[in-house]
């Protein structure tokens, strides 16, 4: 067990609430930039459906050579230079017994002395790719007053609820900082990771978790996959009128653009058909 220096543990979740990868993605370049190491994983048999999340195999000319199970694991990242240790948890979003998974959670955070808990979320919306919108709910004042100040729009949401939910409830009754953040991506493109979005959230994450994090290279992706997308468009009058009438919507920069406008034919774009995000 990895002894730690004022711990803030951040969470990514693969499943219901990672839109263009934007939640598992940023965990994972957190693990990479931060040089986080892993030392605990998630044991599978308890949280997963192994018919709805396989495990992974590897075989070689006749030979098994790997099998991976679902679940997750927990990272460290010491960052004494700021002041305080960063831990991530980079897992699938279980699909059983979310009460027990919560009780294992906040049990290791204990005993870390993790004192913070923020996830990351991810959500198809009415927006543009211009766009870096961020929403968020926080479990206290000064937490909430913080949020504001960096243009993060207050959640106003009723409807089908991810993890992040579950462990913001469970924080708060424990005693618990917690900040939840949605990434709001635009509906009509797949198939690619918002390399904008991800160096937007990296910045907040940093700022709130009084941290340091270099996101140039998330930005340095974003421009040349941003100029790719903009390509794509300017050849498609389709996709000029699909995005001209996001423009005019009322209900960009609200949750409310998740719910009501979205049509079921609209065009949806799998830019890995198109182009190249690398």
């Amino acid at each position: 067990m990895p002894q730690l220096q004022d711990p803030l543990l951040i969470a990514g979740f693969e499943g219901w609430g990672n839109a263009l990868n934007v939640s598992e993605g940023m965990v994972s370049f957190l693990i990479r930039e931060l040089g986080a190491k892993r030392f605990a994983r998630v044991n599978p048999d308890p949280f997963y459906r192994y018919d709805r999340s396989r495990p992974f195999v590897n075989v070689k000319e006749g030979i098994l050579d790997e099998v991976s199970m679902p679940g997750g694991a927990f990272y460290v990242a010491e960052a004494r230079a700021c002041g305080r240790d960063i831990v991530v948890l980079r897992s699938e979003e279980p699909h059983l017994r979310w009460d027990y998974f919560m009780d294992l959670l906040f049990s290791l955070c204990q005993e870390l002395g993790v004192v913070s808990i923020f996830t990351i979320g991810s959500m198809y919306d009415n927006v543009l790719h211009s766009d870096r919108i961020v929403s968020g709910m926080a479990s206290d004042e000064a937490l909430f007053s913080k949020i504001q100040q960096r243009q993060v729009i207050p959640i106003t949401y009723q409807g089908p609820s991810a993890i992040h939910s579950i462990i913001h409830l469970k924080a708060q009754k424990r005693g618990f900082q917690s900040l939840s953040l949605w990434c709001h991506c635009p509906y009509y493109l797949e198939g690619t990771v918002h390399y904008g979005l991800l160096a937007n959230l990296g910045n907040l994450l940093s700022f709130f978790g009084e941290f340091e994090l270099n996101t140039q290279e998330m930005e340095h992706k974003w421009t040349k996959l941003n100029r790719q997308i903009q390509e794509l468009i300017d050849g498609n009058p389709e996709l000029q009128t699909m995005i001209s009438e996001i423009r005019k919507s009322d209900v960009r920069t609200s949750w409310a653009g998740m719910k009501g406008t979205m049509k079921k034919s609209q065009k949806v774009i799998k830019l890995d058909d198109y182009i190249s995000s690398r």
